[in-house]
């Protein structure tokens, strides 16, 4: 008798919303690529260059949300999926590699690398869930990623602006797939409740994405930091604050949100809605805030009180924890539908203090973005003691 497609490929019984050590392992070629991409900001300090890196930022979240995805529905211990995992951990590595020059003389590495591997996976899942209602949705999503994809390689094949503005478009594309659920002529739309996953798996690989991010941050603190021949005083504090930074991140996602938002999807009507609007359309956000602050960090270790911070250096210190408040308010409205006015209100705070970029010293500035990331971790503190009683009278 022939074994049932469902038992080879999808995730099934009591463990199946684990994260397996094979997705860890993927995950590795990430710390390299946002490593890529923190120093390709540094080198580009400029409007275009952090217009440019948000562009490869969102590149290499489609490829790891995509795969996301699909490992939250077949199994990655089946021996298919592993391979699968594999070959676009080597593509990862490749694009990673390549993404410095994206813009000069590796665009169509990027592009091409881009292409097989969405494609590539998308066709690898159509055939693997060959007899299950979910191979529906990939056939779709292979159309549209053959279309992103073909962008992507038009792209390449110009240059300048022409190249920003179709990568751009590429993306756009993706993003507006989900949005319309890849709705293909003549075979529809999928419906969000068809994407029903395990939502905390996919919950916990997004963190884990975060977590990256903020290793990176550290390298780079830790790095600089290592290079100093004698560090003065202020380059001590300034490495201080730095590291206190990456964990004001940490405390203020990880502290409360990040468990109650897994148990949250996991009670979702509809985890799928709910794991694309707060997770693969608002975590960017808070990854970018992330890394920015990495390149921030290296400025702010290399002049903490050398003259006069200047608007780019305040752009990248105090718009750093701006975009990361901003992103972490967004992921908060999307799954309890509450505004957190905390994160809101110390985002706009930061963003007031820009002026003062051109009349004072880098340190100055981050020890003010320090001390947003402390007050909105206090005001959490604040708000969950507040909200206990009304909690256990319940």
């Amino acid at each position: 008798m022939a074994v049932p497609q469902r038992a080879r490929v999808l995730r099934q019984g009591a463990g199946a919303g684990r994260v397996t050590t094979v997705e860890l392992f993927f995950d590795l070629v990430y710390v390299f690529a946002v490593t890529q991409l923190s120093h390709t900001l540094i080198e580009h300090l400029d409007g275009e260059g952090v217009f440019r890196t948000a562009i490869l930022l969102a590149v290499v979240w489609q490829i790891w949300i995509y795969t996301t995805w699909a490992t939250t529905y077949v199994d990655p211990t089946r021996l298919p999926v592993r391979a699968m995992l594999l070959v676009l951990m080597l593509g990862s590595l490749v694009l990673a590699t390549a993404l410095p020059g994206a813009f000069e003389d590796r665009g169509t590495t990027v592009a091409v690398t881009y292409a097989v591997m969405q494609i590539g996976r998308s066709l690898l899942l159509v055939w693997l869930l060959r007899g299950e209602a979910l191979r529906a949705t990939f056939v779709r999503i292979t159309v549209w990623c053959t279309a992103s994809s073909a962008v992507m390689i038009l792209g390449a094949l110009a240059e300048g602006h022409g190249r920003e503005a179709l990568w751009l478009l590429a993306i756009a594309i993706d993003v507006l797939g989900a949005a319309v659920g890849f709705r293909v002529p003549g075979i529809g739309a999928s419906d969000t409740h068809d994407w029903t996953i395990q939502g905390g798996h996919f919950a916990e690989r997004v963190q884990a994405f975060v977590l990256i991010a903020l290793g990176e941050s550290v390298v780079v603190t830790g790095s600089t930091f290592a290079a100093l021949a004698e560090p003065t005083t202020a380059e001590v504090v300034a490495f201080a604050a730095a590291f206190a930074g990456s964990v004001g991140f940490w405390w203020v996602y990880f502290d409360r949100a990040a468990d109650d938002s897994t148990e949250r999807i996991e009670n979702s009507d509809d985890p799928g809605r709910m794991a694309r609007s707060a997770f693969h359309w608002v975590h960017p956000l808070v990854v970018a805030g992330i890394v920015v602050s990495a390149a921030a960090d290296e400025q702010l270790l290399h002049h903490p009180t050398s003259g006069h911070a200047g608007m780019t250096t305040a752009w990248l210190i105090l718009g750093s924890t701006a975009l990361f408040l901003v992103g972490h308010a967004l992921f908060k409205a999307v799954v309890w539908r509450v505004a957190s006015w905390p994160r809101l209100g110390v985002a706009a705070a930061l963003l007031a203090l820009l002026p003062l970029g051109p009349h004072t010293s880098p340190l100055t500035l981050g020890l003010c973005a320090l001390g947003g990331l402390v007050v909105v971790g206090v005001c959490d503190r604040l708000l969950l003691r507040s909200a206990a009683p009304a909690l256990l009278a319940e």
